[in-house]
Parts: structure tokens; C-alpha cells; sequence
């Protein structure tokens, strides 16, 4: 861990510049507007370590998997998120100097991305061969207007005198960084220069998306000559003129991207055109404050303040702002990638980390239609999560969801993962419930819910089998939420999903057929579903194995769990973290040490299901053992250290989750943000600290605070109201801001709220008040 930016309400900032931040700080100043994102690269280039990349949503190759052998079922390709026009290249010289920070002389050196407005801005003193320059950079990737793009650059002399050339261009001559075979994944180049800037387009191979962009450059002098450059891969200009001591020159440079996935092929660049002429018109004041007033409006609704602790602040601002970056929840087609547009790691835009724990994020935050669009994504990937099962000998419509994709194919190349990893389809389920719970929209369910869980629950009925030996049903040979376990039998979170997604569907099925008796029976006929089938699944999962240790009282992570040595990882020496990258693969298998929640993320998911005693000794047995090298692994401890009273690991929890990238725990930052699991850190704090919960549409609040905060505040949105939740060391208040009433329970009191109706209570005492 590695701790060099400013702690700041609302920015990141780096104060000078240190070369071995460099791909670090790439990913955490990454800009983005779900439409398109850029890495936090330098305009002018860097000759140093960097990891340049401008990617666009939904737009992919299927690179084919390299790996020495081949089996039945393995994915035929790995879907790489492309690294595509390089947009914000802005190079400098001052007469023959380059500006190059890994050579060039610079002080003062500052690098500030402002949450709360979206703009990014950097800052030096360049003091070339011949006198110094003060240069100022913003940019911005527009929330108003997602084909924009935009960067302004002042360069001013503090004593220079001399010609300065600015080269800004369009440039698509870039690389993946794990290209397999060191292919370039573009082809059909096209360009052209017009009255209103210069634009370039190209496709990707084997898929066919066309991406163009236009570009023009604003010059404050006059006198400034500008000459148009066009290459294969590359358009641009070259802007010249010349600057004196006092004298300063700004550019400013828009950009419109526009892809195949929303315009048809053929017509991008004269789309990409249109916009730039219509941006002109505008200027790039006017775009600049629609930017920054709609990230703006959209703080009002999804802030969360804290008083007391700037660094909890920060970092629940970060995670915020990069989620809201990456998913505009306004194309079925898209959905959140692990690195958003931050990076090129783990490929595919989709995991189950989307239901698991980014669904409760957009619900709240974004609205119940956002998460239903979420579910119709994997009701559309259906007939494919089928083929995915076929493929490995499964029949008669079961699914297998993938544990990665782009389009519904699976795409992972690791085989403990995607062959064993099987626990991710009962994700599927659980994001099927939380809607269920949240919304009561039965509607969705019995249209678009059921044929899902059905096939999901076909494939349960076909991966276990009986045990003579035990007399129960077994799950053999998978790979549970704990990835430093491989190929085990009887995972216990699996196990339980299992049984959970079997008794789900049933008793969904079962209610359909009493409220819908010949909807029910044309349902089942479609799909092949007989009344034998559906009670086979309620045997099953009354017979399904648990691995158990009476002496403890636990359940136990998987069969053989407890041959291990049984040791803390405080244990560890602190120079072999994180162990994955100083550890043999074969040490860590045969170690006790947890990547993440496993036992605990079924408890997280069932909470309701256990009582607190039974979370309380499972939670001390296995939280000591885990090494939280996943990011996805804190916010679940955290959650459930909160509920069972543990604040001040709740609190280690939230903050290690919530600054995960900005400190960098897991020494992996700069292959990208961990943007999944900045939902994980939402839901650390308002499942966590909040104890916030969804049971039969009802908004259940359970506050604590730690003892780092003074107060804190958010608001939230459940169905059509939206509700503030204000807590301190003394009191809680609930109020409805909306024109819809909502029921709540604080401190399991219930409440129904009218509009602007404000409920308190004693923090952690009873409800003494209502409104």
C-alpha cells in the first residue's frame, strides 16, 4: 500500500510528480461518461512506463485464447475491451524540445480531478533549454453529451521567448497491452479533412464495429498558423506560432466519437461531423458548464457526506463518481465491466459481480428501471447461458451463465473458473429476488424471471449427484467465491445456493400457478417442464450435503477444509503480501488462506436465514484466515461485521474497501480500478453502517456510526420515493423527499412517510417519534 494523494473532500490530487505513480495514476484519473472513457494519460505523451487507452462501450474482439492445450467446452475466444482511438494527444515543443515528463525539466507539478464537476486538470512549470513555461491542462469527457470529448491546454511564458508548435491529432495506431499475438485489432482506416476539423475511422476485425472521430482545435492567437496532417492511422494538425515573456496561448480541442453499436456502419463519420459543427456553434464554454452542471444535478441525488474523516469522505466520493463514469443504465446491451474504462484487465464487460453487488447500487441510486434493465440483460443472454451449458454436456435447457462475456458467450479462459466456478449462476437468482423484494413487480418475475430460473435450476438438478457414501445429493469439483481453492468438493456456499436457487424457483413457480393457472400451464408447456421435474428439485434440495464442524460450529468452507493448517494471516510476514504475486500457485492452494468471503458471502446473501449467534462464530472463525486479496472480498466483511456489532472492523473494512485503489492495497491499481467493487464499497456503507435492507418491499434501517464520524448523511431510492437518512452520535432521522409514500422500519419500528414526513429516532434505541 502506497499512500501519495491528498486527502480532499472532493478531489484527488497529486502533488508533484513521482515517475513510479505514473500507470497508477493513469487509472485513478481515468474520465469517463458510460459512453467512453479515457486513462488518465498524458496529452503531451510520456516516454516513461504508461498504459495509453481511450475505450468505448460495448466494442470488443474476440481474441483467440492462447493456452497449450485444448478441451470440450473450453471458450474459443477471449473478449478483449479494445483500446481504440487515442483522441486526447496534444504534443508540445518549445523550438526543438520536446515536452516529455519522463525527460523534461518541470516543478510545481499538480494533477487534481474535482469529483464534484468531473473535470481533470494538471499543471507544471516546463523550464526548457531556454526559459520556462507554466502549462495548465483540462479535460473532461462530457456527462451531458456522451459523443464529447474535450481538452483545453494554456501554455504561458514566464520568460520564454520562442516558437512553440502544438501537434493534436486523432490517432489509431494502438495496442492492446495483452494482446496475445501482438495483432493490432483495427483495419479499414478512412479519413478526411473538412471546413469544420479532420475525422478518422476504422473497424475491428472478425467483429465489424466501426468507431469514428472528429476533431477541431481552437486557437486564442490569430496570428497562429494551422496545417492539417493525415496519415493512414492518424489525422490531426500542427499548430505553430511563438510566445513572449507574459504572453499566453490556449487551444482547445473537441472530440465527437461515435460507434456502429449506435449509428449505422457507413455513417459514423458524418455523424461524428454533425456533432462537431453543432459543438463549434456552441463553444467550449457553454459545453464545459452543461458538463459541470449535470454532474451536479446528479450529486444532489447520490451523495453520501461524512463529517469527521476526510479519507472515508474521499473515498466514498471516488468510488461514486467512477461508478456513475462507467454505467449510464440507458442501453440493454451494456453493463458494467470489472475495469470500466479505466484499464484492459479480466477482458469482458459483464461478471456476476454485477448482481452480486453492483444491482443494489443502481437501484437505490439510479432507480428500479435500471435494475430491471440490469436482469433483462441476462434474460436476453438466456438461449446463449444454454449453449454455454450444452457445451459442457449439460441438456434439456439448462444454463450456465458465464463468467464473463460480452455478448452471453462464455469467455474466460482460466479453467478452474470457467468450468468450476458455477456458484456465479445463483447470482443470477439471488439479483432475481432483491428485485422481487425491492419492487413486487411479479410481472418481471413470471415474464422474464421464470424462464431464467428454470433453466438455472435445471442445471442444479443436472451438476449433483448422489452419495452412497453420505446418503445426500453432492456438488463435486468446483471452485467457490474463494479463488485460492480449486477443484474442491462440496463447497459449502455453493452447496447452499444451490438448495436456495431450487426451493426459490419452485416456490415462484408454485405461486404462479395458483394466481395464473393457465399462464402457469402454457409456461411449462413451452418450456418442457412437467410437475415431476419441479418436485424432483424440492427433494433434492432437501437432501443436499453441508460440510459441518460440530466442535466449532461452523460450516465448513469445503469437504477437507479443516486438514489445513490453521493459522491467521496476520501470520504472513508483511514483505510476502499480497501472496498471489510472491507465493507459488501450489503453496497458496495447500494454505489456509482466504482470497475472499466464501462462507460469509452466503451469509451476506441469506442473511435472514441465520441467526446472529451462527454469522457472529462463522464471521471469527474464517475473517482471521482471510487475506482480503480480492477486491471484492472487505465490503462483504464489512456488511456483515456491522450487523453483528463488530462497528470497529466494520470500519477497517469499509475503509480498506473504500480506498482500495486510491491506496492501492492490492498493489494491481494500474491495470485498472476495481469498479465492481466500488458498488461492494457503496454497499459497505449504506448495507453496512446503515444496515440498510430490502424485506417485502419494505426499507429497513438499522443505523450505527463509527467512532471516527461525527455524522453522516445520503439518500436513497426505494421504488418512487426517494429518502434522506441523516445519523450522529445521538439521533437518527428518516425523511420521504417525494411525492410517494414509502413504508420503512427504523429499529424494526415500522412507519409509513408522506411527502416530506420526517421520522427520529435515539441512535440504536427504539423509535420514539413519528411524522
Amino acid at each position: 500500500m502506497k499512500k501519495y494523494l491528498v486527502e480532499d473532500p472532493w478531489k484527488i490530487i497529486e502533488s508533484g510528480f513521482d515517475p513510479t505513480n505514473s500507470e497508477v495514476s493513469e487509472s485513478i484519473f481515468s474520465v469517463g461518461n458510460g459512453f467512453m472513457g479515457v486513462r488518465g494519460n498524458f496529452e503531451e505523451g510520456y516516454g516513461g512506463d504508461t498504459l495509453p487507452g481511450s475505450y468505448f462501450a460495448g466494442i470488443y474482439y474476440p481474441d483467440k485464447t492462447r493456452v497449450g492445450w485444448w478441451k470440450n467446452g473450453y471458450p474459443e475466444y477471449f473478449a478483449k475491451v479494445l483500446n481504440g482511438v487515442h483522441w486526447i494527444e496534444c504534443k508540445i515543443m518549445a523550438g526543438a524540445e520536446a515536452l516529455d515528463l519522463s525527460k523534461s525539466k518541470i516543478s510545481d507539478f499538480e494533477r487534481t480531478l474535482n469529483m464534484q464537476s468531473g473535470m481533470l486538470t494538471r499543471s507544471f512549470i516546463w523550464h526548457t533549454a531556454t526559459g520556462d513555461l507554466h502549462i495548465q491542462f483540462e479535460r473532461f469527457c462530457s456527462f451531458s453529451e456522451k459523443n464529447l470529448g474535450a481538452v483545453q491546454i494554456k501554455i504561458s511564458s514566464q520568460n520564454y521567448h520562442g516558437p512553440v508548435t502544438l501537434k493534436s491529432g486523432l490517432d489509431y495506431d494502438v495496442w492492446n497491452q495483452d494482446t496475445n499475438y501482438d495483432e493490432q485489432f483495427w483495419e479499414d482506416f478512412a479519413s478526411l479533412d473538412s471546413e469544420h476539423g479532420v475525422t478518422i475511422s476504422a473497424r475491428t476485425r472478425k467483429t465489424g464495429f466501426e468507431v469514428a472521430a472528429s476533431t477541431a482545435v481552437l486557437v486564442s492567437a490569430s496570428d497562429w498558423k494551422t496545417l492539417t496532417q493525415q496519415e493512414e492511422r492518424y489525422v490531426g494538425f500542427e499548430i505553430n506560432g511563438s510566445l513572449s515573456s507574459g504572453q499566453e496561448v490556449v487551444f482547445q480541442k473537441l472530440v465527437a466519437v461515435e460507434s456502429s453499436l449506435y449509428v449505422d456502419a457507413g455513417k459514423c463519420r458524418t455523424a461524428t461531423q454533425h456533432y462537431i459543427q453543432e459543438w463549434i456553434r456552441d463553444g467550449y464554454k457553454v459545453l464545459r458548464k452543461k458538463h459541470v452542471d449535470k454532474w451536479a444535478e446528479k450529486w444532489q441525488d447520490v451523495d453520501i457526506e461524512i463529517a469527521g474523516d476526510i479519507a472515508a469522505q474521499q473515498g466514498i466520493r471516488f468510488n461514486i463518481f467512477h461508478l456513475l463514469q462507467t454505467y449510464r443504465g440507458d442501453d440493454p446491451r451494456l453493463n458494467i465491466g470489472p475495469k470500466g474504462f479505466t484499464g484492459e484487465k479480466y477482458g469482458g464487460s459483464t461478471y456476476w459481480d454485477t448482481e452480486a453487488y453492483c444491482l443494489p447500487f443502481y437501484y437505490h441510486s439510479c432507480g428500479p428501471q435500471v435494475a430491471q434493465q440490469l436482469l433483462m440483460y441476462r434474460y436476453r443472454h438466456l438461449q446463449k447461458a444454454i449453449e454455454n451449458a450444452e457445451k459442457l454436456g449439460f441438456k434439456k435447457g439448462a444454463a450456465l451463465y458465464p463468467m464473463v462475456t460480452m455478448n452471453g458467450e462464455e469467455c474466460h479462459n482460466e479453467w478452474e473458473i470457467t468450468f468450476e466456478e458455477i456458484h456465479r449462476n445463483g447470482a443470477m437468482l439471488q439479483a432475481i429476488n432483491f428485485y422481487l423484494q425491492a419492487t413486487g413487480d411479479y410481472t418481471y418475475v413470471q415474464k422474464n424471471g421464470l424462464p431464467v430460473m428454470i433453466a438455472v435450476s435445471r442445471f442444479w438438478d443436472q451438476r449433483m449427484n448422489y452419495s452412497e457414501d453420505k446418503k445426500q445429493f453432492v456438488i463435486l469439483g468446483v471452485t467457490g467465491p474463494n479463488e485460492y481453492e480449486n477443484n474442491v468438493n462440496n463447497n459449502w456456499y455453493t452447496n447452499f445456493i444451490c438448495k436456495w436457487c431450487l426451493k426459490f424457483t419452485t416456490t415462484q413457480l408454485e405461486s404462479f400457478k395458483s394466481e395464473h393457472p393457465q399462464e402457469y400451464l402454457d409456461l411449462i408447456k413451452s418450456l418442457q417442464l412437467t410437475e415431476k421435474e419441479i418436485k424432483n428439485w424440492n427433494e433434492k434440495a432437501e437432501n443436499i450435503y453441508f460440510p459441518y464442524d460440530e466442535q466449532r460450529s461452523v460450516f465448513l468452507q469445503q469437504d477437507g477444509f479443516l486438514d489445513k493448517e490453521l493459522r491467521p494471516a496476520s501470520s504472513i510476514p508483511k514483505e510476502e503480501y499480497p501472496i498471489h504475486k510472491n507465493w507459488s500457485w501450489d503453496r497458496i492452494l495447500r494454505s489456509c488462506f482466504i482470497k475472499q468471503a466464501d462462507v460469509l458471502q452466503g451469509l451476506y446473501f441469506f442473511e435472514d436465514q441465520f441467526d446472529k449467534e451462527t454469522i457472529t462464530r462463522n464471521f471469527e472463525f474464517y475473517e482471521p484466515l482471510t487475506v482480503h486479496e480480492s477486491s471484492l472480498s472487505p465490503c462483504v466483511h464489512g456488511i456483515l461485521a456491522a450487523s453483528i456489532g463488530k462497528i470497529e472492523k466494520s470500519y477497517e473494512m469499509y475503509l480498506r474497501t473504500a480506498r482500495l485503489d486510491l491506496d492501492n492495497y492490492n498493489h494491481d491499481t494500474e491495470d485498472g480500478l476495481h469498479i465492481t467493487s466500488m458498488a461492494g464499497t457503496w454497499l459497505s456503507f449504506v448495507y453496512g453502517f446503515a444496515g440498510v435492507r430490502i424485506k417485502d418491499q419494505i426499507l429497513v434501517l438499522n443505523p450505527v456510526i463509527p467512532d471516527q464520524w461525527n455524522q453522516y448523511s445520503f439518500k436513497i431510492i426505494h421504488q418512487k420515493s426517494v429518502v434522506t437518512v441523516e445519523v450522529n452520535n445521538e439521533i437518527v432521522s428518516v425523511t420521504n423527499n417525494s411525492e410517494h409514500p414509502v413504508n420503512i422500519k427504523l429499529y424494526n419500528k415500522a412507519h409509513k412517510l408522506g411527502k416530506e414526513k420526517r421520522v427520529e429516532s435515539a441512535l440504536n434505541l427504539p423509535v420514539t417519534s413519528d411524522g
